[in-house]
Formats: structure tokens, sequence, C-alpha cells
């Protein structure tokens, strides 16, 4: 009987400390950073962003990657492809450009983006596959120039 009372004790607790994990770990880990307030570590233009990457992939991804930078350049082309919000912006290089995915709180803004027009986009760059991928990205309409 006392084994019994000592299972179902050591079982009790081990099933309280798996909730407490469970509901307590996303407070604490990889929570998303507030881009919007946080001061981007570069500031660069997309035509500058997407010749770095082609030219030396390898060092410009220990440079860019992780990190909050800041992009201007013209919209190519917005897309709500699976629920996500998404511009790519245009580059010199035709089959290359910067893909940023947006915030979804950012959706009005996209609402009233058009192709050609400059904007300032600031995000996580996460690298190159075959465009400089941005993520969690903030839009910062800028008047055409």
């Amino acid at each position: 009987m006392k084994k019994k009372i000592v299972f179902f004790c050591i079982s009790l607790a081990l099933i309280f400390l798996m909730c407490v994990f469970y509901f307590a770990r996303p407070l604490f880990v990889n929570s998303p950073k507030n881009i919007e307030n946080s001061a981007s570590e570069v500031a660069i233009h997309s035509d500058e962003l997407v010749f770095n990457f082609i030219s030396d992939e390898e060092k410009y991804n220990k440079l860019y990657a992780g990190k909050i930078i800041e992009v201007v350049g013209f919209v190519k082309e917005i897309s709500y492809l699976n629920n996500t919000n998404t511009v790519i912006l245009y580059s010199k290089n035709g089959t290359s450009g910067v893909i940023c995915d947006i915030l979804p709180n950012q959706k009005e803004k996209i609402e009233s983006l058009k192709t050609h027009q400059k904007i300032k986009v600031k995000g996580i760059c996460k690298g190159f596959l075959k465009d400089v991928i941005l993520l969690n990205c903030y839009i910062d309409l800028q008047p055409n120039e």
C-alpha cells in the first residue's frame, strides 16, 4: 500500500512539473523581438544587400544572419499565400531580390503598398536562398523619390 502511495505522489509531481514546463517555457524561449522599437544593426539598400550575398554568401551570412537589418528598396511583388504577408523587393540582379515576411500587425500598411513604391523594411535576416530572407518585418513607408 505504501508503494502505491509513493508511486502516486511521484507520478503526480512529475505531471505537475511537465505542465509547468509546458506552459512556462514559451514565456522564456523564442519570444519574438520587438522589431519596431529595436535598433537595426545594419542599414542597407536592397541592391547592395543582394550583391553582397551573391559575391560572398559565406562572409555575409556571418555578417548579417540573425541580426536586425534595415533595408530600403522598391516593391516588386506583394503576396498573401498561406496566411503570410510577404513583400518582395527589387534588386539590380534580375533573378534575386529580398523576401520580407511581414508581421501580421502590418496588414494596413501592406494593403496600401503599390508595386515600384519605395519602402524601408526592418527585420531579422535569415540568410540567402536565391533571395535574401527577412523575417518578422516591420514596414516604414517612404515617399517615392
